[in-house]
């Protein structure tokens, strides 16, 4: 049984804290699992994820266990090797709950040389987090004011621009303003 905070520590060697630096800087969930679904590395974000979908499934005799969709994804994964394929593998899956309204699943076969047999490298991007994030670096690239920012936040997210104009307090009118101007700063971004 393994245990969702202590990943599985093969060795102490200092590309194992440089894996666990990257690993650990990612935005999205980055799980490295074996094909027993043992645990090499994880992420906190990772660890969040597994730790609420667990408990969502009430299963108290395998909290240490990878939460069912995450598994589900991996073991699709797994049956890919018997077939020929030229080609690298990403298996995905999305699923839905109250805790994550848009979480995307893909799980791939992460390779190295020195290590035999390979990993699965399960990545979890909350689709929500990655639109706030996109929306937020497009607000810097096109030199958007605070406003227009909260503006194309709302936007980027596939609000109507009358609940944009509700929850900013401002009219109908203003949101559109706002907009056809973000709009022309990325065009002339796209320009220079």
């Amino acid at each position: 049984m393994m245990n969702l905070e202590k990943p599985i520590n093969h060795s102490s060697q200092p590309k194992d804290f440089l894996l666990k630096g990257m690993v650990e800087s990612y935005v999205d969930g980055i799980l490295i699992l074996t094909e027993r679904g043992e645990w090499i590395q994880a992420n906190h974000y990772a660890r969040n994820v597994c730790t609420q979908l667990i408990q969502n499934q009430f299963q108290t005799k395998k909290f240490n266990r990878i939460p069912w969709p995450i598994w589900r994804v991996c073991e699709a994964l797994i049956e890919t090797q018997s077939m020929d394929v030229d080609q690298p593998v990403i298996i995905e899956s999305e699923i839905a709950n109250a805790q994550f309204p848009a979480l995307r699943i893909r799980a791939r076969w992460f390779k190295l040389d020195a290590i035999k047999p390979p990993y699965l490298l399960v990545i979890l991007e909350d689709r929500r987090r990655s639109t706030q994030y996109l929306a937020l670096t497009e607000a810097d690239q096109y030199g958007l004011t605070p406003r227009e920012a909260e503006v194309w936040l709302l936007r980027r997210a596939n609000r109507p621009c009358k609940e944009i104009a509700a929850e900013l307090f401002i009219s109908l009118n203003t949101v559109k303003k706002h907009i056809k101007s973000i709009l022309a700063k990325q065009k002339m971004a796209a320009h220079t």
